[in-house]
């Protein structure tokens, strides 16, 4: 597989199909499913002549090369509700990263409180070593 190939691969993958899912109708409501895509590419290429092998006089290596890659994420960003000709969005909810967040703020607020505790310590020890000498 070339390198052309695969690019021309990577952008029909990237598509509004996978921002927007397929419409979905039942009971006078239709959902239109939304997405949040990112993705990149990248390729080589190379040929030509290369150094010569070392330890081997007057016998060279013959160049090449070739080298691609691709990366598509994709997470629900919610959905558009049409209800009775009224267009809403109902943002999708990602639980883990609001957990994520708080881990985050808890290991913060803990790691300072430990920070605060360990100054005033150091605080009162070099107070007491000034009053008692």
């Amino acid at each position: 597989m070339d390198v052309n190939e695969i690019i021309d691969r990577a952008r029909d993958s990237i598509n509004v199909k996978r921002v927007y899912g397929e419409a979905i109708q039942q009971d006078g409501i239709t959902v239109i499913p939304a997405a949040l895509v990112a993705g990149g590419g990248g390729g080589g290429g190379g040929e030509g002549p290369a150094l010569q092998q070392a330890g081997v006089e007057g016998e060279a290596l013959k160049g090449s090369g070739s080298g691609s890659g691709f990366g598509l994420k994709a997470r629900p960003a919610g959905a558009f509700v049409i209800r009775e000709g009224n267009v809403t969005w109902v943002p999708a909810v990602d639980v883990n990263r609001i957990v994520r967040g708080a881990q985050l703020l808890a290991g913060t607020a803990i790691l300072l409180f430990g920070i605060n505790r360990l100054l005033s310590a150091r605080r009162s020890a070099r107070l007491l070593r000034r009053v008692w000498g």
